[in-house]
């Protein structure tokens, strides 16, 4: 009879699965939630962190030094690229969404001004469909992809949490997931309502950059943000 045994390895698999994949299914839905609510924080804070954890678990899949990522989408993707470990591609489309979430995403207090669209919902369906492929030791989910004008096949990973999401009729976090969804269910859609919700705001320190010193004797500011405001002229 043969025994089980669970190697270092196989543990650290385990954490990228449980600790980056599975969280990052559950940042995905929290923001198709907000997306469809059109609450702009929310959508672009949690759309970031899903994209981010996704990015995390191919690095750890596939032991590449990802130490140096933190909240920076575009490290990531430049490590996994350089590394030659994985065959990456992403649509234009994806890349275009990850960089403007990479812009506005890790800022969750109007920190900067922000902008956000409804139809960015679809967007972040394909990003995650075309991330998650590589969060797995599946080559053939690594070798699918997306052909225009073609619905998109339909990927299931072994022990997904998007995927016991889906099969559990009783589970509630299963509308949001398939709500319009393109991208993932057992439904296959050629048509999606998009949202055509569109918001932007101005940060309170874009419109009174002079007021950085005081708000900074109470509160602390991304280096970056700071910097950025010290050079900043208020608008006329």
């Amino acid at each position: 009879m043969a025994v089980y045994q669970m190697t270092d390895d196989l543990r650290v698999n385990d954490f990228a699965i449980r600790s980056f994949r599975d969280v990052a299914d559950e940042d995905y839905i929290a923001a198709r939630l907000a997306f469809r609510a059109a609450l702009v924080e929310p959508s672009l804070w949690a759309s970031q962190q899903a994209l981010e954890k996704y990015l995390k678990c191919i690095l750890l899949l596939n032991r590449i030094p990802g130490k140096n990522v933190k909240h920076n989408l575009r490290v990531a993707l430049d490590a996994i690229s350089a590394s030659g470990k994985v065959p990456f591609e992403l649509t234009s489309p994806t890349q275009k969404f990850i960089e403007f979430i990479d812009e506005f995403g890790p800022f969750r207090y109007l920190e900067i001004s922000n902008v956000a669209f409804g139809r960015h919902l679809t967007y972040l369906d394909r990003a995650v469909w075309e991330l998650r492929r590589y969060c797995s030791l599946s080559e053939e989910h690594k070798r699918t992809k997306l052909c225009q004008g073609v619905i998109p096949p339909k990927i299931r990973l072994d022990g997904g949490h998007l995927e016991a999401v889906m099969d559990d009729i009783n589970n509630p976090a299963r509308e949001p997931l398939l709500w319009q969804n393109a991208f993932f269910g057992a439904r296959s859609r050629r048509i999606v309502k998009r949202n055509p919700w569109f918001k932007a705001t101005n940060a309170p320190l874009y419109l009174y950059p002079q007021m950085l010193d005081e708000i900074l004797k109470y509160v602390h500011l991304q280096d970056r943000v700071v910097a950025g405001y010290r050079a900043h002229k208020p608008p006329k």
